[in-house]
């Protein structure tokens, strides 16, 4: 199964929502860190891309083996390759303004990796976040200060612009509603609103809770 859909927009912006909605659609099943935690398949994957030295070489139809779609870290930690392994994959960029984007990452992701070793978290899941500090932390951000983090989401936003033609392209945001969504894939509208969901408690109870201290 190759991917026809691939997301280039970073965690908290709207891509469980975008996820559950792309599935709704017949897009599905939709890859997503989630998919990562839960499918043991998935960390082997992701173990070797973070330690590859050249992304050239990865068997991206076998990393996505059974997913349709794909929104959220790690994939889109490497939209650009996937973009080039599925040429025929349309690219749906999720989106949102910087301080909004900031508020929600620093009192989730952002806050997880700090203090993931602390966490009292089955040593699957401990090992799986090993790789995606290195990955994601390292790799995409470069620390998990403001400003490191903002940097990387300006460059990455302007990146996909840069790359990625406007006819395949749609930057989106779950406020937008199903109608730019619908369109952009050439489906029809489903009845009932659009799907809202990973707030700041539902990412938390996938780790036990939310820590009182970063």
């Amino acid at each position: 199964m190759a991917l026809t859909v691939i997301g280039s927009g970073f965690g908290r912006t709207g891509t469980m929502s975008t996820k559950l909605a792309l599935e709704q659609l017949g897009f599905g099943p939709c890859h997503h860190m989630v998919e990562v935690m839960q499918n043991p398949a998935q960390p082997a994957h992701w173990d070797a891309i973070a330690a590859a030295g050249d992304l050239a070489t990865v068997d991206w139809t076998e990393v996505f083996t059974g997913y349709a779609s794909q929104v959220d870290f790690p994939g889109a930690a490497v939209w650009h390759p996937l973009s080039i392994a599925f040429p025929e994959a349309r690219v749906i960029h999720t989106e949102r303004p910087e301080d909004e984007w900031w508020a929600s990452f620093s009192t989730t992701i952002g806050k997880f990796f700090a203090v993931r070793e602390s966490l009292a978290v089955p040593p699957p899941i401990a090992a799986l976040f090993k790789t995606m500090d290195s990955l994601l932390v390292r790799g995409v951000f470069g620390g998990l200060d403001r400003e490191s983090c903002i940097t990387a989401y300006r460059r990455n936003n302007a990146k996909v612009r840069a790359t990625i033609p406007a006819e395949r392209l749609l930057v989106f945001t779950p406020t937008d509603g199903w109608g730019p969504l619908c369109r952009f894939l050439g489906v029809a509208t489903p009845a009932g609103d659009f799907p809202r969901s990973n707030a700041r408690d539902e990412f938390w109870a996938h780790f036990g809770g939310e820590p009182a201290t970063a």
